[in-house]
């Protein structure tokens, strides 16, 4: 048993099935927070809440089915979060994968973009307002080291001209930067920040959709990478340190604040994508 420092909390979030959502659902738990869970199999989000309860002994915990491929479970899940919860102190939008060929979601979003994006842009708004009741709370987003190289293709950012899947990460990746920044500023004075993450290379699931030469290097390599537990580190500790809980609109790796790619730091193209986010959304969004 760790200590109880989340102890009151509500604690939302996605991707926790597997990999570094997993251990952070666990330990956040263990530090008695009310885990909620969002996922689209219901087999394995009653498999992990029975793990959770076997190695924590907390029954504060929930499941909340909600395919992110499909914007229509995004906000029915957002609604049903709320039907069950009066508060929610933190947010970690951390689910996210890349595909190794061109794939579009149930809405005709290109998948990467779709899922990494535009989901979480519409779960974060949706709760926006429970957010910032709930205050002091903190919105937590995954990003990754590939937003370094990435680019925000306006031209296309479906990728219908040109698809490659290293290309679509990093632009979804860069999105999740660009979106925590524009959030941080979006809501200041409100205590409500927002902060995201690169958690290193590490050993999970993250490459099972690519295939071929991309999927057989994570194998090979994968001896080399982080263990879930060592990738899961920063994304706790932006969840519950109190370090953190006035720092907003920063990027962190190694539970250290790191600098961020230049095109992540361009307010005009943050509020661009914002705007082009909700007139993408929109009928989510209502």
């Amino acid at each position: 048993m760790q200590s109880q420092a989340m102890q009151g909390k509500v604690v939302l979030i996605t991707g926790a099935t597997s990999g570094i959502g997993k251990v952070t659902a666990v330990t956040l738990a263990d530090m008695g927070a009310t885990m909620v869970v969002l996922g689209r199999n219901a087999e394995k989000g009653k498999e992990l809440l029975e793990e959770i309860t076997l190695r924590t002994g907390s029954k504060s915990i929930d499941f909340i089915r909600c395919d992110l491929a499909s914007l229509d479970t995004v906000k029915e899940a957002a609604t049903d979060f709320k039907s069950r919860y009066d508060r929610l102190d933190v947010l970690i939008d951390n689910a996210g994968g890349i595909n190794g060929k061109r794939m579009t979601t149930k809405d005709g979003f290109e998948y990467t973009f779709g899922v990494n994006h535009l989901a979480h842009f519409v779960l974060t708004n949706r709760l926006l307002d429970l957010l910032k009741t709930s205050a002091p709370s903190r919105a937590v987003v995954t990003s990754s080291a590939a937003h370094l190289s990435g680019h925000i293709d306006f031209d296309d950012l479906m990728a219908e001209k040109k698809y490659t899947a290293f290309k679509a990460y990093g632009q979804s990746k860069l999105a999740n930067v660009l979106f925590t920044f524009e959030l941080a500023r979006r809501t200041q004075g409100t205590r409500v920040t927002a902060n995201c993450l690169h958690p290193g290379a590490v050993r999970s699931n993250f490459a099972k959709g690519m295939g071929g030469a991309v999927s057989g290097f994570y194998t090979i390599f994968g001896v080399f990478m982080k263990s879930p537990e060592q990738g899961a580190q920063t994304m706790i500790y932006l969840a519950s340190s109190p370090e953190v809980e006035s720092v907003t609109g920063k990027y962190f790796a190694k539970s250290k604040l790191k600098a961020s790619s230049p095109e992540s730091t361009n307010q005009a193209q943050a509020r661009r994508l914002w705007e082009i986010s909700e007139q993408l959304t929109k009928k989510w969004l209502a």
